[in-house]
């Protein structure tokens, strides 16, 4: 284009003018390329701005002569320049003279562009609502700068009009309004779209087509997604990304990879940084870490290893599928490096166990906004340091930071880990007070909080009172878990049977991972299967959460050979999977299978958490053979290999296996040499095992250690009080246990339950409550004649109340596991095994009587107890008689 008229110039804009020529900067801001913008391929900016509505009409353009070609083409040449370089009161001098001169629709419609461009979704629309012919480019552009300014719906409104005055809509117009149904997960106007696109034969055009696979991606249509993809004539870089980003969204990993490997084989496009970004994120959650480090290869290989996606991208991978080391070294190479960088060490740090160094890299961010914060707070919970929490939170407040729903959840989340009734009330009314207590996702954290502080009662009352609504499914889901985590799980399987009588439930993946846990944890074999089956109908086990929760349903349900299975079928395993299925063999005290996981895990190079290690080392207590010095190595290696300090679990679960294997003195010294200070949970191990190995001398040592304590918690208070009961000075167990009380702990009742007729039957110790407790008793006692005829001597010294030795027997016959193992003779038919679940470790006096039921009565008896399963036949149980 010639160089425009100066004279022109001058005259439209004096002081504009004057301004820009005032430099030879601004000389040379005129002198830039001359060629005009594109006005009808050109991508507005979005922004959040505020706007005036719809019905506010500015007066038409006017008609004036027409001017010279030269003219306008400096009016096209200035709006380029003032869309390239921000300037608003350059583009405000051009619209004044444009509005002088005849109504030139192309001319306004690069001007709407360019207002669009500069964010200035209301002064295009007023330029917009001023012609007296809007032609299709303008009904584009328009639709196009509402989508991406949060003005959606008034996009809508446009193209209805549009649509009303007749004009025809071209493969632009599809794509422009097609973008505002993806932000509005708008599907039926999408569907309708969808059969205009093909009436008018726009269905091969490839960028209409990417926009509909992007509206049914967002719907979660894969199907569709798929059949369009598959059906398209030509592909372009656009249809691959979309495609693989919605196959990534509904968690179709593998998929994924498919898609990504035919992808570079058959259209052989260069891979773009969204691609790459996107298949990483597979990897990432599909636990993939050889397909990860090859895509890391084929990054390196085409240029993009620099790129900031990418490497984002990355550094979330090797948080999850990799080491610390690696995530470091990406970092350090960074010369670029935004918010989103910084957010992602602060996750990586905290994922790794390193709280204090994500903190430290969140001090030194050079900006940060709420995701950044929220990523310290949900950290903080992470890592179990629910005090640091609470004080970032505070700072957080005091900061002005926004305060999102994640924020406050993870808040409610760390005064439930503190357990603390007192601070959970003061953060319950500071919630209420700024205004989000109505928010179903923070009234089911609310109630969460609750029932993890002790605050059962006021739970109760939140979720009775409460409206019901569509999103109630979250609140059921809380309570029932808040049942299941009070030891209520009577409750919790009730109150899911009502939830689904009512409908008010909608039985989704968090759902289901609830009621599983609930099902393991009462040995409801029967509801934890048709969980499953649901699962599987509904498409969850590609769900991690899901998957795991099923597992572990199995194994304690003593179905150790389904949750092998269906650990051999998931698509993908993270650590939780591993542990879960340790913890399975470990339940049926399965030493050398638990340890050949273990094997299998270190020759995948999964990385093992503290979980994993009291798990394995627990191992050594089942296995065939003694391998005590070969888990004296593993324990030393935590520090050396994996970077893991041995926590108090870990010297537990190690004196658990010395005092196993005999080894007496080798634990108590292994005690004192501690580099931390034992708690009680230490001490009971070595007791316990005493107690085995008939040892006096180190016994009373572990007591005495034991009684010095100050309680904390309240196994330690039960463990203390019965301490004192064994040794008779019952006064200083009544003590313990009115301490305990003041205190607000709460003692877990012992009992015993038998599912029957898909109906949990619970007894308590010397319990007449049920319906045919006059039978029960009756039977019981034919069965204590039987046994004690058949060489059973009762163990008195099991009995914790200070009562005659004549009545402690009575107290003895009548535990809750001898209640319920009548019950199931009396239920079952003749031949069938009995099946039975204590929350609380057998005592041996039962141990030994189901010994003898099996004899006399030739059943078979399954009882889980805290300490795992005993399978008990012929007057021999799987324990071994350690548990």
């Amino acid at each position: 284009m010639a160089l425009f008229s100066v004279g022109f110039f001058q005259t439209l804009f004096p002081s504009c003018f004057s301004r820009l020529t005032s430099s030879s900067q601004s000389l040379n801001y005129l002198s830039l390329s001359k060629t005009p913008v594109s006005f009808f391929r050109s991508k507005p900016h979005a922004h959040l701005i505020s706007h005036p509505p719809l019905t506010n009409q500015p007066a038409p353009l006017s008609h004036f002569p027409s001017v010279s070609n030269d003219a306008v083409n400096d009016c096209y040449h200035l709006l380029d320049l003032s869309a390239r370089y921000g300037d608003v009161e350059l583009i405000k001098a051009v619209h004044a003279s444009i509005f002088k001169l005849a109504e030139d629709i192309h001319l306004a419609n690069a001007l709407i562009v360019a207002y669009l461009k500069l964010g200035l979704a209301p002064n295009a629309h007023k330029v917009f609502v001023g012609l007296s012919c809007p032609n299709v480019v303008s009904y584009t552009a328009i639709i196009s700068g509402f989508a991406k300014s949060n003005r959606e719906r008034e996009a809508v409104e446009i193209f209805c009009r549009m649509r009303s005055s007749g004009i025809e809509l071209n493969e632009f117009s599809f794509v422009a309004i097609l973008t505002v149904c993806i932000r509005l997960l708008h599907l039926e106007l999408g569907f309708q779209l969808h059969a205009i696109v093909i009436k008018m034969g726009f269905l091969d055009c490839t960028f209409v087509s990417n926009a509909l696979m992007g509206l049914y991606g967002k719907c979660g249509y894969l199907d569709t997604v798929l059949q369009l993809f598959d059906e398209m004539p030509q592909r372009d870089i656009a249809s691959w990304n979309t495609v693989i980003s919605s196959v990534v969204k509904e968690l179709m990993y593998e998929r994924a990879f498919e898609l990504f490997r035919e992808m570079r084989r058959i259209d052989g496009f260069r891979i773009d940084h969204f691609t790459l970004s996107t298949i990483l994120v597979a990897a990432t959650e599909g636990l993939a870490p050889m397909v990860g480090r090859g895509i890391h290869a084929h990054c390196i290989k085409i240029g993009l290893e620099s790129n900031l996606s990418v490497i984002n991208a990355l550094i979330r991978f090797y948080t999850k599928c990799g080491t610390l080391k690696h995530v470091v070294a990406l970092f350090e190479k960074m010369y670029v490096r935004d918010v989103i960088t910084w957010t992602e060490m602060i996750t990586a740090y905290m994922e790794f166990g390193f709280p204090d160094l994500a903190l430290e890299v969140f001090e030194k961010m050079p900006e940060r906004n709420s995701i950044s914060y929220n990523a310290v707070l949900a950290g903080f919970c992470q890592n179990g340091e629910a005090v640091n929490a609470l004080a970032f939170f505070c700072r957080m407040v005091e900061e002005g930071v926004d305060l999102t729903d994640f924020t406050l959840t993870s808040v409610l989340n760390a005064c439930g880990l503190l357990m603390e009734a007192k601070i959970s009330k003061q953060i319950h009314g500071f919630i209420l007070k700024v205004g989000f207590g109505s928010n179903a996702c923070i009234e089911a954290a609310l109630l969460d909080m609750c029932t993890r502080c002790g605050r059962m009662a006021d739970a109760q009352k939140m979720f009775c009172e409460r409206p019901f609504s569509e999103s109630s499914s979250i609140i059921w889901t809380s309570m029932i878990c808040g049942y299941a985590r009070n030891a209520q799980p009577e409750e919790a399987i009730s109150l899911f049977s009502q939830s689904q009588l009512e409908g008010a439930m909608v039985v989704d993946k968090v759902a289901s991972t609830a009621i599983l846990g609930v099902c393991g944890t009462l040995g409801f074999h029967e509801m934890g299967k048709q969980i499953h089956c649901h699962a599987l109908k509904s498409g969850f086990l590609s769900d991690l959460g899901v998957g795991n929760a099923i597992m572990t349903m199995y194994s304690k349900c003593n179905n150790i050979d389904d949750a092998i299975k269906l650990f051999n079928v998931m698509h993908a395993h993270d650590i939780v999977s591993w542990n879960s299925l340790i913890s399975g063999y470990l339940l049926h005290r399965q030493g050398d299978e638990a340890l050949s996981i273990w094997y299998k895990m270190e020759k995948a190079g999964i990385k093992p958490d503290t979980v994993t290690f009291v798990l394995i080392i627990s191992a050594y207590k089942h296995t065939k053979a003694n391998l005590v010095d070969q888990c004296q190595r593993l324990f030393l290696s935590m520090k050396a290999i994996y970077h893991i300090d041995p926590t108090v679990e870990h010297y537990t679960s190690l004196v658990e296996v010395l005092g196993y294997w005999g080894l007496l003195e080798e634990a108590e010294e292994m005690i004192n040499k501690m580099p931390i200070q034992p708690e009680a949970s230490v001490w009971r191990a070595l007791l316990d095992a005493c107690r085995i190995h008939s040892n006096k001398k180190i016994g009373k040592q572990a007591a005495k250690h034991i009684l010095a304590m100050k309680p904390q918690d309240p196994s330690t208070y039960i463990l203390v009080s019965n301490l004192y009961s064994a040794c008779g000075r019952w006064h200083c167990s009544d003590m313990i246990r009115e301490e305990m009380r003041a205190k607000g702990f709460q003692k877990h009742p012992g009992r015993s339950w038998i599912i029957h007729e898909n109906k949990v039957h619970t007894f308590y110790a010397r319990d007449k409550s049920h319906p045919l407790a006059k039978d029960i008793y009756s039977g019981l006692e034919l069965v204590i004649k039987e046994c004690l005829k058949a060489g059973y001597v009762p163990d008195t010294s099991f009995v914790r109340h200070e009562v005659e030795e004549y009545q402690k027997k009575d107290f003895l016959f009548y535990h809750s596991a001898k209640i319920a193992l009548t019950y199931g003779l009396l239920m079952n038919r003749p031949g069938r095994p009995i099946q039975i679940v204590k929350n609380i470790l057998l005592c041996g006096d039962c141990h030994t009587f189901l010994k003898y039921v099996s004899i006399v009565t030739g059943r078979e008896i399954f009882l889980r107890d805290a300490s795992g399963h005993h399978y008990i036949l012929n007057g021999q149980c799987s324990c071994k008689d350690y548990w």
